[in-house]
C-alpha cells in the first residue's frame, strides 16, 4: 500500500511539470525564453524533478520558493494587467501544489537553506545564460526605483540577498510550525 502512495505522490509531478512546459509554449512563441530562468519559472520544474525522484529538499526548496515568487508576480505582473493564462497557471498551479506536496514532506528547520542555495544558484545561472535586457532574477541592474536608494549593483544586489535570506528563513519557520517534520526520539538508558 505504501508503494502505491508514494507513486501516486510522485505522479504530482506531472502538474508542475505542466506548468513549466506551458511557460515554455508561451515564450517560445512570444520570445524571451530567458524568462524560463525566473525562480517562479523554473521552480515549478524543480518541483516536478524533486516530486520524480521523491527528494524532499529540493521539494522543500521550491516550495517555499512559491510564496515569494506569487508575491512577487502578483505585484509586479498581474497587477499591471500583463499576464497571460500559462504564467497564472505557473504561479497559482505552483503555490497549491507546492503548499499540498509540503504539507506531506512536512518542513525542517533548515529548509529554507536549501532555497537559499538554490538562489544563489539561479543566480548565477542567470547571470551567465540570460540577456541583460531581460534582467532575469535582478542579476544585472537595480530594480527599477531603487536606483536612488543604491549607490551600485552590487550593493543593491548584496542587500536584496539579505533580506532574501531572512524572508526565506521567516517561512520556513512558519512553515516548520504547521508542518514540522517528525522528530526522532532516541531514549538513553541511565547507568545504573
Amino acid at each position: 500500500m505504501r508503494d502505491q502512495t508514494t507513486a501516486r505522490f510522485r505522479l504530482l509531478g506531472f502538474l508542475p511539470l505542466i506548468f513549466f512546459l506551458a511557460q515554455v509554449a508561451h515564450y517560445a512563441r512570444y520570445g524571451g525564453l530567458g524568462n524560463l530562468a525566473w525562480m517562479c519559472n523554473v521552480g515549478n520544474l524543480l518541483l516536478a524533478i524533486g516530486l520524480f525522484l521523491n527528494h524532499k529538499e529540493l521539494i522543500r526548496a521550491s516550495g517555499i520558493w512559491t510564496i515569494p515568487g506569487l508575491g512577487i508576480w502578483f505585484w509586479y505582473v498581474w497587477l499591471t494587467g500583463s499576464t497571460g493564462f500559462s504564467s497564472t497557471l505557473a504561479h497559482v498551479g505552483g503555490i497549491i501544489v507546492g503548499l499540498f506536496v509540503l504539507s506531506r514532506v512536512r518542513m525542517d528547520r533548515i529548509a529554507w537553506l536549501y532555497a537559499l542555495v538554490w538562489y544563489l544558484f539561479m543566480q548565477v545561472v542567470s547571470r551567465l545564460l540570460t540577456q541583460p535586457e531581460l534582467n532575469v532574477n535582478v542579476v544585472y541592474t537595480i530594480q527599477p526605483g531603487w536606483e536612488n536608494a543604491f549607490g551600485s549593483f552590487w550593493k543593491f544586489w548584496l542587500v536584496m540577498t539579505i533580506l532574501v535570506a531572512a524572508g526565506l528563513w521567516v517561512i520556513g519557520l512558519m512553515l516548520s510550525w504547521i508542518w514540522p517534520a517528525a522528530s526522532i526520539k532516541v531514549e538513553v538508558e541511565e547507568p545504573a
